[in-house]
């Protein structure tokens, strides 16, 4: 794709109404923006949204918003909601380690976090790090749960590591989502990656634990 058409989905991207750029000032203010009352979702590293949108399908009773900082990629899920009226999806671009800049003590109800890049060599910014989970746990309820879906046995060990160090509930732990006979819609909801990872033949995990 050229630079001419990506900074022309840049601008696009900005137009919305419904997508946010390092914005601090709704900080607290998330379901002012939604108008109403409803629970709020994020899905982090969101890419084009597409975890956001099966889910906000789902639950049209929730409030969803895809955090990423590659503003192109997240151009066409903010495309799609624009396109087809979907009211429960907002875009923030914004850096994840800088999560508590936009959101205030427990206004978050439950995280995604679907097909991170594993960070071989950096294991810091893995996003369910100690460092991560110590930025979620201040805007997340306590109730609130984190789910973790991924292609990546790296990172499906790494944080069922976690989980046992830092003493986290372990709720669901499903090492081959697929394996299954009836598979949860939410399972169902495939991203960009993940299609492009099946294709290749690579097993589908999945953990939901609380902080």
């Amino acid at each position: 794709m050229g630079n001419k058409c990506k900074l022309k989905q840049f601008e696009e991207y900005r137009s919305f109404n419904h997508t946010f750029e390092k914005d601090c000032t709704l900080k607290g203010k998330w379901k002012e923006h939604f108008r109403n009352n409803n629970p709020i979702v994020l899905e982090l590293a969101c890419g084009k949204g597409d975890y956001a949108i099966g889910l906000a399908n789902l639950y049209p009773n929730k409030n969803f918003i895809g955090i990423d900082i590659k503003g192109n990629r997240m151009w066409r899920g903010a495309n799609t909601v624009e396109e087809k009226g979907i009211l429960n999806v907002a875009f923030l671009r914004a850096h994840i380690d800088h999560i508590t800049d936009y959101f205030t003590e427990g206004e978050v109800d439950e995280i995604w976090i679907t097909f991170p890049d594993p960070q071989p060599k950096k294991e810091r910014k893995r996003l369910t790090s100690k460092m991560f989970l110590d930025r979620y746990k201040p805007i997340l309820k306590s109730s609130g749960t984190i789910n973790l879906k991924c292609d990546s046995e790296l990172m499906y060990e790494y944080t069922l590591q976690m989980i046992e160090e830092n003493n986290l509930a372990l709720l669901i732990n499903k090492p081959d989502v697929y394996l299954e006979e009836n598979v949860s819609q939410e399972m169902e909801i495939k991203t960009y990656y993940e299609r492009k990872w099946l294709k290749e033949g690579r097993v589908i995990k999945y953990l939901k634990f609380s902080l």
